[in-house]
């Protein structure tokens, strides 16, 4: 498993990119071609080979953005141990003639090169720890060179890692928060399938080349099951959006609310340091935390006159309507409290439990926010969509009474670094009768109003 570039190129590359590539490539091939060939294993190096190029032709994508997975990773592995810093580069040049006839050209020649380096530089820190070649009859090599092999797959990955993050950089296609983010979640997996090369290399010395076919079948295993994590995360994704879609029948207006309310807290989680799991699990809270409103009638929730008691009781107790409805659907995990708490407030004045401060769960607290601020800057039937501006003013005096001020100074400083494309002004369809609610709980400055009472929020 590895990072390589792929997908098409958003305008071409800047000139910085440009010459950030043709360094790279420059010294790859300055490696290679002053690199002594006497003492390679031809022989092992064309086995590999092919092992490098079946794995990398066959690429499993991840739900990590500009991600995929070859398990050639491996193959640039048992290199390191078999063929030494030079053998290493060769074996990662071979991503230049992939069978990924999608990469242009220049991303297969930068991947090629990349590989090269990352190789060399995990084949020299082999053998500075003191890393040594198989050899038949060498009985105790895996306990002598597991620590330098760590150290060279260590290297490999950073190596890696840091030279993908350079061209995405300067190419204007990440920024450095993304890649770190994205570095953070991929690691583990590729230094957990990094170990496959060391299977490789330990099985050579008894079956030579037949060794790369005996790990051919994990390895596409490996890839299988990869896909489908992919392909069950992405059902979990059009099932959560099927009751989101529910959910916004309801309301002409709030078409799309869910989906951006997902998207800002996932803003805050990401800003706050939450970890990825948390991050994906927000993200799911995001995108059902009104779907209670399924419980309340429509006529409730297009009301345009003051409440009843009855009414408002319905109104608050949709968080609650919300657990019920997906608390058997076991990947939410953390994201259901945020589900049932996101309409609480910092005073204890919230509902649906009337829980303060620090009783509310994290996941609440930043959904609340992204909730209020999507609420302010959409287009309402009793007003239009207040600025960006206006919503963050409104947020922070908000702020300690309503809101948590840590979130709520969190999403500000995520907006001023990705900033917020609102949503589009309503057009109402020509052909049908649209009821519209004039007051929404949703929005902090509209309290809702009850019947006999000055309102309530």
């Amino acid at each position: 498993m590895r990072g390589g570039l792929r997908g098409g190129l958003r305008g071409g590359l800047p000139l910085a990119a440009w010459a950030y590539v043709g360094g790279v490539v420059a010294v790859a091939t300055a490696l290679i071609v002053t690199g002594s060939f006497a003492s390679l294993d031809w022989r092992a190096l064309a086995v590999l080979a092919v092992l490098f190029l079946v794995c990398d032709s066959a690429p499993a994508l991840l739900n990590v953005e500009r991600a995929r997975v070859t398990l050639s990773f491996s193959a640039s592995l048992a290199s390191v141990v078999l063929l030494g810093p030079l053998g290493a580069a060769l074996i990662g040049a071979c991503a230049v003639v992939t069978g990924q006839r999608i990469l242009a050209p220049v991303k297969r020649l930068f991947n090629g090169a990349q590989f090269a380096l990352s190789g060399y530089a995990a084949g020299m820190v082999f053998e500075c720890f003191g890393g040594d070649r198989v050899r038949p009859g060498h009985s105790d090599w895996v306990e002598q060179s597991i620590g330098p092999f760590v150290g060279a797959l260590v290297t490999f990955v950073v190596v890696n890692l840091l030279l993908i993050t350079g061209v995405l950089l300067l190419s204007r296609q990440a920024t450095w928060r993304e890649m770190l983010r994205e570095g953070a979640q991929l690691a583990p997996g590729f230094l957990g399938y990094g170990m496959f090369g060391l299977l490789i290399a330990g099985l050579w010395p008894a079956v030579n080349g037949f060794a790369a076919v005996l790990v051919l079948l994990p390895l596409f295993v490996a890839r299988w099951a990869f896909e489908q994590t992919r392909a069950q995360q992405q059902a979990h994704g059009a099932t959560l959006a099927a009751l989101c879609q529910a959910v916004e029948t309801k309301d002409y207006y709030t078409r799309g609310h869910s989906e951006r309310v997902s998207r800002g807290s996932v803003m805050i989680a990401q800003e706050i340091g939450m970890r990825s799991d948390r991050v994906e699990a927000i993200r799911y809270a995001g995108m059902l935390h009104d779907v209670g409103k399924l419980g309340v009638p429509t006529k409730v929730l297009q009301k345009s006159g003051p409440l009843t008691e009855e009414e408002l009781a319905a109104i608050q107790l949709h968080p609650m309507r919300g657990l019920e409805i997906v608390r058997e659907i076991g990947f939410l995990d953390e994201a259901l409290a945020g589900i049932m708490h996101h309409h609480e407030r910092m005073s204890g004045r919230g509902y649906p439990m009337g829980l303060a401060g620090e009783e509310i769960p994290e996941f609440a607290r930043v959904i609340s926010v992204a909730d209020a601020f999507d609420a302010m800057t959409s287009d309402r039937s009793y007003r239009g969509a207040r600025s960006i501006e206006e919503a963050v003013a409104e947020l922070r005096r908000c702020a300690g009474e309503d809101f948590d001020p840590m979130m709520v100074e969190a999403f500000v400083r995520a907006l001023d670094s990705v900033g917020w494309d609102p949503p589009k002004p309503v057009t109402l369809p020509e052909d049908d009768v649209v009821e519209t609610t004039q007051q929404d709980h949703d929005d902090p400055t509209v309290p809702l109003r009850v019947a006999g009472e000055v309102g309530r929020a």
